[in-house]
């Protein structure tokens, strides 16, 4: 079977629920679908806004605040993942490494420390375990340094006193006046944490993350998933199939060894198809839909920085021009995407002054006038979204 790119982008988009928008009561589906990122802090309020009908903000921020529905939690790659709570069993636990697994992306700059401290990474992740169980277990703490210091200084009397000086040490890593060697140390270990559930994000306050454990916020101990690796792996060939087991390592974050062993958990499952002369997989029950066509409105999205259906490796698909791709996926500070039929026609940025929002959104080619109406028409309904007045809409062309 040889697929082309414009299949794959038609499945992907379904598979994303950006064909069309989900009724509100789809939010679970829609946020589950393969998690939202949330960095920078508000991107999983804008991937929802373009798969939800009559998406407001404080209706996303009651579910993940206050009904708990939705949970955030450090996840894929490390980073903080808006998924919904009782699919902690699916984005969590298995991204639970098994001795020899790791390093992951995310803890391989521990190095240096590890070195610094004449110790290995086996011997302080359960410590910092059970620093992270003992503090959290029934209170919260506002900001990621003070996390970090406080974990560090519960870690601290289980070292020996030659060990305890170097831990107190200023840290070779970004600001020594502000961390520890043992501060740095554990800003490195809290992911693995959070996969063991030790740790999980609470309701923002004064513009701060606030961290506590899941039974403390959710009242319930997380719900068992017998199946969880396997759908894991499910949920990612929904989205970014059909895929490879390097480009599931690669979206997960994970070594190579942990991912290989996801992927064939569900071996059995998959079949081979040819995307424009690549050889990639995609589970046997998914071939029809694939080659489905049709059905789909004609959508023209403001896709958000970071939204999860930029979040791939094969970008040919969505974009062939290599050029092109590192204006989009850049080093720091991407911006958001203009999106029609799954291909990107160009980039867009906002700006925020009190209530007011500009919106800047620059084209690679000629839009129709059916394109620029819509184009506008988004860039309305993002402000009102965000509740905030655009005041300023400017739609150019990049030369």
């Amino acid at each position: 079977m040889d697929i082309g790119a414009e299949q794959v982008r038609h499945y992907r988009l379904r598979g994303h629920h950006l064909d069309r928008k989900l009724p509100p009561k789809g939010l679970l589906a829609a946020a589950g679908a393969c998690g939202v990122q949330n960095s920078p802090p508000g991107a999983w309020e804008t991937a929802l806004f373009n798969r939800l009908e009559n998406c407001r903000l404080r209706d996303l921020r009651w579910a993940l605040e206050e009904e708990k529905t939705l949970l955030q939690a450090w996840s894929y790659r490390g980073v903080p993942v808006v998924f919904p709570t009782a699919e902690s069993g699916v984005f969590l636990t298995p991204l639970v490494a098994r001795p020899g697994e790791e390093p992951w992306i995310y803890t391989r700059g521990i190095t240096l420390a590890l070195d610094f401290l004449g110790m290995t990474f086996e011997e302080l992740l359960p410590l910092v375990e059970e620093a992270v169980h003992t503090c959290l277990a029934d209170r919260t703490i506002h900001s990621k340094e003070a996390l970090d210091q406080a974990l560090a200084d519960a870690v601290c009397p289980g070292l020996t006193p030659e060990k305890q000086a170097l831990w107190h040490a200023p840290s070779m890593y970004g600001r020594p006046d502000r961390q520890t060697v043992g501060g740095a140390v554990v800003s490195f270990l809290l992911r693995p944490c959070a996969f063991s559930s030790l740790v999980v994000f609470g309701a923002r306050q004064a513009g701060s993350p606030v961290f506590t454990s899941f039974s403390a916020w959710t009242g319930q101990a997380p719900a068992p998933c017998p199946d969880g690796e396997r759908e894991l792996v499910r949920k990612y060939l929904r989205c970014y199939g059909p895929s490879t087991a390097a480009d599931f390592a690669a979206w997960l974050g994970s070594s190579p060894k942990q991912a290989r062993r996801l992927w064939n958990s569900l071996a059995e499952e998959l079949m081979p198809v040819q995307v424009e002369g690549r050889t990639r997989y995609l589970p046997a029950g998914e071939l029809d839909a694939l080659t489905e066509s049709g059905g789909e409105e004609e959508r023209l999205l403001l896709l958000g920085p970071h939204d999860p259906y930029l979040d791939l490796r094969d970008r040919w698909v969505v974009l062939p021009d290599p050029a092109l791709q590192r204006r989009v996926w850049r080093t720091v500070s991407n911006p958001g995407a203009l999106v029609q039929d799954g291909k990107i026609l160009g980039t867009w940025t906002a700006k925020v002054r009190g209530e007011r929002m500009e919106l800047r959104i620059d084209a690679w080619d000629d839009l129709t006038t059916w394109q620029r109406r819509q184009a506008e028409e988004q860039a309305q309904a993002y402000a009102a979204f965000r509740e905030r007045e655009l005041t300023a809409f400017c739609l150019d062309r990049e030369y």
